[in-house]
This record gives structure tokens, sequence and C-alpha cells, in this order.
């Protein structure tokens, strides 16, 4: 059967059709680390994960290439670190640290790669001599008469692509009005929006055409795409808040760098996730319940993971206590059902089929309660598929024993491990090797060794 998903350009459900099935590619927009993740920030977190997953069985667990980014270039970056007198990196290196943990927590797998902003602002030059980076992506953008330098900055042109709102669909001066675009006098239009931005002495800052600056936001995904995925992906997905103007940009300026080639063949984003009053989760609105919080009052991952998963991605979720105390319950009933069964291949093609209808978990999970009762195998399977690894739970500690076998192709069975793992692999990345020995050895403590190999990094009981 065919995976069909609702592509947000279209505003239709399209048969997902990869250019290779060999490499499925994939790019979920990360977290911005200043800050803990809210539960809302987690929902696109546990979804595209799901999804992840789902590519992976389709295609195999070696054909999917998921990249979710790190932007640790902000303002709020810069103002968090300058609130607590300390570098802009020991604000970033903390929250992303967190942020692994937390979603690890949640049994969210680490991606394939997650490349961090400040690792692409200056030019890079792979194996096959190709050139990518921000900067060189903007100076080609102003080349092309796509974007022009003024007072210091560096601005796309939004009448460039000629076809610029067409993933929004909304009038523009509404979407300006709706994101909260700055006005500037040196933009040829209000929607212009900034590529490269000047730094002061106190602030980060690159060496460039245009001066001493740092990248605006939207250009870090289009350069980090283009460097590790190619000009055109199969899938782009994030929040419905990145529709515009996030998303908007990054179509319109990749277009115009490559040629008009199409950024992704599908776009996908999930909705909001509010609370009981209605208002959508935001830090500006101060309503926010961080996953911590919830970890910390009691509340499993694996719970707190279901409760993400009974809305269908595309529609609101109301989050609740009450929502919390009816996936406890529900979970609960399953664990009984299928803790003692032996795990099989899930080859339940109602369970598959219904994921591969859009992504629709809860039809998946009314399923599941059906095959508790008359295939508990079958259930287990569908269940790991989903992300719960019964009988082991997600809030088990580092010291408990955690059974591995063929280590080439364990399901691990404890995120934790999976999160300390993603966080030293980001750090060996950007050539932090004082924190990635901290966590190895920290690792090493809990009597977990590592093995780095050819194909990532495995572990094992010590």
């Amino acid at each position: 059967m065919t995976i069909r998903l609702y592509d947000t350009m279209r505003r239709a459900k399209v048969d997902f059709v990869p250019a290779d099935p060999a490499r499925v590619t994939m790019y979920v927009c990360g977290p911005t680390v200043y800050g803990r993740a809210h539960i809302g920030n987690a929902r696109p977190a546990v979804v595209f994960d799901v999804l992840a997953r789902l590519l992976r069985h389709t295609y195999g667990p070696d054909a999917v290439v998921y990249a979710r980014n790190i932007t640790d270039i902000d303002d709020k970056i810069i103002a968090a670190a300058a609130a607590e007198g300390v570098d802009p990196k020991v604000i970033t290196d903390r929250f992303e640290a967190h942020y692994l943990a937390d979603m690890g927590a949640l049994g969210v797998q680490p991606p394939t790669l997650a490349p961090h902003a400040t690792d692409y602002v200056a030019e890079r030059v792979d194996a096959a001599g190709r050139v990518t980076g921000m900067i060189p992506m903007i100076a080609d953008l102003v080349a092309k008469g796509a974007a022009y330098a003024a007072q210091g900055h560096v601005l796309f042109d939004v009448a460039a692509p000629g076809d610029y709102g067409r993933l929004s669909r909304r009038p523009l001066d509404e979407m300006i009005a709706g994101a909260r675009v700055e006005v500037a006098p040196y933009k040829r239009n209000p929607a212009d929006f900034v590529l490269w931005k000047p730094s002061t002495a106190d602030q980060p800052g690159w060496e460039s055409p245009w001066g001493r600056g740092r990248p605006g936001w939207h250009i870090e995904c289009s350069a980090m795409i283009a460097a590790e995925l190619g000009e055109t992906i199969d899938i782009h997905g994030g929040g419905l808040d990145l529709i515009f103007p996030h998303h908007e940009n990054e179509l319109a300026q990749s277009a115009c760098a490559h040629g008009g080639a199409p950024l992704a063949r599908v776009w996908l984003h999930n909705g909001f996730l509010s609370m009981g009053g209605g208002d959508k989760m935001s830090k500006s609105l101060g309503n926010v319940v961080g996953v911590d919080d919830l970890l910390a009052a009691g509340w499993s991952g694996d719970v707190i993971r279901l409760a993400l998963l009974s809305a269908h991605y595309r529609q609101p979720l109301v989050w609740s206590e009450a929502l919390l105390e009816q996936s406890k319950a529900r979970l609960n009933r399953w664990k009984r059902a299928v803790d003692d069964v032996t795990l099989e291949p899930l080859d339940d093609l109602r369970f598959a089929a219904t994921l591969w209808d859009d992504l629709n978990t809860p039809h998946a999970l009314s399923i599941v309660s059906e095959l508790v009762s008359s295939s508990p195998a079958a259930a287990k399977g569908a269940l790991r598929l989903l992300g719960f690894y019964l009988p082991a739970h997600f809030d088990v500690s580092l010291t408990e024993e955690v059974t591995v076998s063929d280590q080439a192709n364990a399901i691990v069975c404890n995120p934790l491990v999976d999160a300390a793992i993603a966080a030293r692999t980001a750090a060996r990345a950007r050539r932090d090797f004082a924190e990635s020995d901290r966590i190895r050895d920290e690792l090493a403590g809990q009597g977990i060794v590592l093995e780095d190999g050819p194909g990532g990094t495995t572990w094992r009981r010590g």
C-alpha cells in the first residue's frame, strides 16, 4: 500500500512518492534552545517521530534520513546569555541537553541528523566540491537579484519569486499583521525579510561581504537542507504556526537559490495544542506547561506520549489533566494485557493501513484496543511501532537492567540512554569534545559502555 499524507501546499491528501525509496528525506524544524520545552513543543517532536518510524517500517530502517535542526543563534539566546553574564553557548548547550532528555523521556528517537545553525553560517565545501552555507547562499541570492543589502542588513525581496504566499494562501497584508513582521525604513517592501543583520561587538558574529553580523532565522533551514539533504526533499514538517512566515520564506529563498526547484515534495504541519480555555499554548501568553514539569509531577513519558497521539496530528488538541488520566487508564489496561506476551513482527494490515492514511493515530489506537483482546502479540508490535516500549517503561532509571539482544537491530528500551547518546553525538558534531567526554563518563558511571562505529554509536551494559 502507499502512504498518503496531507500536503499543505496542495490542500489535499496525496500519495507519498519519494524521489528515491532507498533514501527518503525528511526535515523538521527543531527547537530554538533558550528555554525548556513545553508540551506544545513536544507535539511535533512526537508526531514526526511516529512518521519517521512508519517510514522506516515501510521503506527499511536504513532508508530514511530524518533531520531535525537546532537553532543555536537567535536574539532570545543572546538576551538570555546577557542576562546570566555567560557565553551564548552555555545557554544553548544547557537547553539542548534538556530538550533531548525531555523528548527522550517521551520516547522520541534521535533524528538521523541534528544540524546546528552555527555550523552552517560560513562557507562549507563537501567531498563532492559543493559549496554550501548561509553566507554563500545569501551572496548567491544577492547576485541573482533576489536579495539586496541595505544599512548593514541583507533582505530577501519577496517580489523575486513571483508567487510569494502560495503556501499560506492568505492576503499578504493579513499575513504581515498576523506575524508581526518588522517594518523598517530600509525595506523595499514591508514583507521583505532579513537574511543577514549586523552584530555589535558584544554579540556573536561572523565576517561576511556585508560586514560582521549574523544570519536571520529563515535562511538557516534552507542552508542546512541544501547542505545535508539536497535542493528538494521529500517531506518538510513542523507546527501550523510555521507556515507563515518561516516556511513561506524558506520556500521562496530556496526556490530562488535553486533555479525554481521546489524545496519539498510534501509539506506537513501539525495542529495547535491549547489549554482548556482555548488559547494556543505559548510562552508569550504565559500558559505553558513544561514537559519537565509533567514528568516531575509523576506523569510517565508513555502516558504523555499517548495523550499527544490521541488526536489526529492535523487537528487541535486540548490539553488537560483529564486527558492525562484517561491516557494513563487506557495504557495501564494495555500493559496488563501485553506485558507477558512475546513480541512478534507486526503484520496487522489494518493497523498499518490506518497509519498509512495520513498518520491516523486515533484510529490506530482504537485498533490497538481491539488487538489487545484478540491478538496481544500484534497489539504489542503495534505499540512498539508507535513508540511504546512495553513492558520497559519510559520512567526506568539508567541503573535498571535493560536487556538488548542482536545489538545491530535492537530496539533500545531506555530512551534516556538514547537522549544522552544524541546529546553526545551533537557535541561531537560541533567539536565540543569536553562535553562529549563528560556524557560518556557519566554513562560509564551508570554501567553503560558506548561503542562508536561507522554506523553510529551503540551501547551495552558494562
